[in-house]
């Protein structure tokens, strides 16, 4: 019986086996070393560049802080077609805009309404 072929299968493989873990150690050694340079890199960028807030954060304006405005707003009306005597298409439409209201004033409830529905209250008078 010749076992030739089957020495040369057994030392293919093991020959197999250790490119596969040489190749590994080499791949893995080669991702440490990028890092370790990335590292190195941003080190080496950041170091020059050290002050308070380095532009990264968002300032006050010159103006000083500024502060919420509160106002009523409308819904703009959509023409009718009526009006323009054939139907408005999407596009025409455009944006679905608001404008200020004329009445600025605070809405209020009723004086003994409840102010909202199934609030527990009675809410008539």
């Amino acid at each position: 019986m010749d076992t030739t072929w089957y020495e040369a299968a057994a030392g293919a493989s093991a020959f197999g086996i250790v490119a596969v873990v040489v190749g590994g150690l080499v791949i893995a050694a080669a991702l440490v070393w990028a890092v370790r340079l990335g590292v190195r890199v941003m080190h080496s960028e950041h170091s020059g560049r050290r002050t308070s807030r380095g532009g990264e954060h968002p300032t006050l304006p010159e103006s000083g802080p500024v502060h919420e405005t509160h106002q009523r707003r409308e819904p703009d009306e959509v023409p009718r077609a009526e009006e323009t005597g054939r139907r408005l298409t999407p596009h025409e439409l455009g944006s679905s805009g608001t404008r200020r209201s004329g009445d600025q004033s605070r809405p209020r409830w009723e004086e003994g309404s409840s102010g909202s529905f199934g609030s527990g209250s009675p809410g008539g008078r």
